[in-house]
């Protein structure tokens, strides 16, 4: 299946508050704001990711492999309007996700660690999300919050993004709490700024990107590992 997913590249940076500050401004002449934000062009996103009983996802991560699936449950604003059940798929050096909404019962049952009426789904994400939890014992692991500012443009479907406050949950699987306490996995005051596109990043934008952080630190982000870095994990 992996084959037929539409691939997307993702570069993703470590910026400080500076280099946040220049580049924001730049973009927001140039690109559109993302239709979801608040009168600042932010909004809240909460993922509560699952993992299974082996932390499959959580190892591939660390020891580099090259295809690997993340599975996570995503609302926005606290709010249960808007639910979606994800999988993203890294093939390579690219990205892709699949996305179905799901009622909140739904949710709550796969919270639960209960896949009962997924077996004849028609999503192959569900399908998949069934086999996963019923043959390896896929499960909620860990929060991760954070608050969105994004940029957009159509040309090759560029999403700029700006993801800030990042804070774990770490045990707590409680995604509708919006009091559930959090704490931040950074040891300094960084903020992620990731840039994703189709095929060929249109020059004048990788130009801004290297006028105002020439300096940032490119890497191999993963806000699920970092959450995780509390936990006692057993191998």
């Amino acid at each position: 299946m992996a084959s037929t997913l539409p691939l997307r590249h993702e570069l993703k940076f470590y910026i400080n508050d500076t280099q946040h500050f220049l580049l924001g401004k730049a973009l927001d002449n140039v690109l559109q704001r993302d239709p979801n934000g608040d009168e600042k062009n932010e909004y809240h996103i909460r993922s509560l990711y699952f993992d299974t009983v082996f932390n499959d996802a959580l190892m591939d991560k660390y020891d580099g492999v090259q295809n690997r699936d993340k599975y996570r449950i995503r609302i926005y604003n606290f709010s249960d309007k808007v639910i979606k059940m994800e999988c993203k798929t890294k093939i390579g050096t690219l990205i892709s996700k699949r996305s179905i909404s799901i009622p909140r019962d739904l949710c709550e049952q796969l919270i639960a660690g209960d896949p009962t009426g997924l077996e004849n789904t028609r999503s192959g994400l569900l399908g998949d999300v069934y086999r996963e939890m019923t043959i390896h014992l896929l499960r909620p692991v860990v929060l991760v919050d954070y608050v969105r500012e994004a940029y957009l443009h159509p040309a090759e479907e560029v999403r700029i993004t700006f993801d800030k406050q990042l804070r774990t949950g770490m045990l707590s699987t409680d995604l509708f709490d919006p009091h559930v306490p959090t704490i931040s996995p950074f040891d300094h005051n960084l903020m992620i700024l990731e840039v994703k596109y189709n095929r060929l990043l249109p020059p004048y934008i990788r130009d801004i990107l290297n006028t105002y952080c020439a300096n940032a630190v490119q890497s191999a982000i993963s806000k699920y590992t970092w959450c995780r870095r509390f936990e006692e994990l057993e191998a």
